[in-house]
């Protein structure tokens, strides 16, 4: 007889955060109940339900945590980039990545389909924290924290896009696929240029 090991609340909402993010990524979001969330980690529904509340709790839980990790990443590329050490294209990369191959575009849609918008709140906060966070630096820089919002909502509304309809819509168009990606890296990079060139 095996015995299941005790997690921590913590280390138990992680794990069930965890394996609805592969659920997500797996089988779209329409498969991340608690009751799916709970058997592939092995705990009982009552168990999610203790710690989220109910399946929105859940995916409102679920948007923040790829919120979190997405922003992060995109954080360090966008100071990567601004050091000399990176390229704007792996800034444009990550955050199209998180809308299409992380599942962000999927659970944003499958929210507002669902009538449970109030789980996107967690994905708009954590990316307008980030903002804040990468204005200061870029006034220090010669920018504008304005342009920056501005940018920021352009390369979040065109990764999202893309998510949704990218691949068919260039393709009708006659386009390469990665054609929305394109655009956002010019952006990026004149963006750059532009701050480089102030006195």
């Amino acid at each position: 007889m095996t015995t299941r090991k005790r997690l921590s609340p913590e280390e138990s909402r992680l794990a069930a955060l965890e394996a609805a993010r592969s659920l997500l990524i797996e089988t779209g979001p329409q498969s991340v109940t608690l009751k799916a969330v709970a058997t592939r980690i092995g705990r009982t529904h009552a168990n999610l339900l203790h710690h989220f509340g109910s399946a929105a709790g859940l995916q409102k839980a679920l948007a923040g945590h790829l919120a979190e990790a997405v922003c992060a990443t995109i954080a360090d590329a966008v100071r990567a980039s601004r050091a000399g050490l990176g390229h704007p294209r792996e800034v444009v990369d990550l955050a199209f990545d998180a809308f299409d191959k992380e599942g962000a575009g999927a659970l944003a849609s499958w929210m507002i389909l669902t009538g449970n918008e109030d789980a996107l709140t967690p994905i708009v906060e954590t990316i307008h924290e980030l903002v804040d966070e990468i204005a200061p630096e870029e006034a220090v820089h010669g920018g504008s924290p304005t342009q920056v919002h501005e940018e920021t909502l352009a390369l979040v509304l065109m990764a999202m896009g893309d998510a949704l309809i990218g691949s068919a819509l260039s393709r009708s168009l006659g386009l390469p696929e990665t054609a929305a990606r394109d655009r956002a890296e010019r952006m990026l990079v004149r963006s750059l240029e532009a701050v480089a060139t102030k006195p």
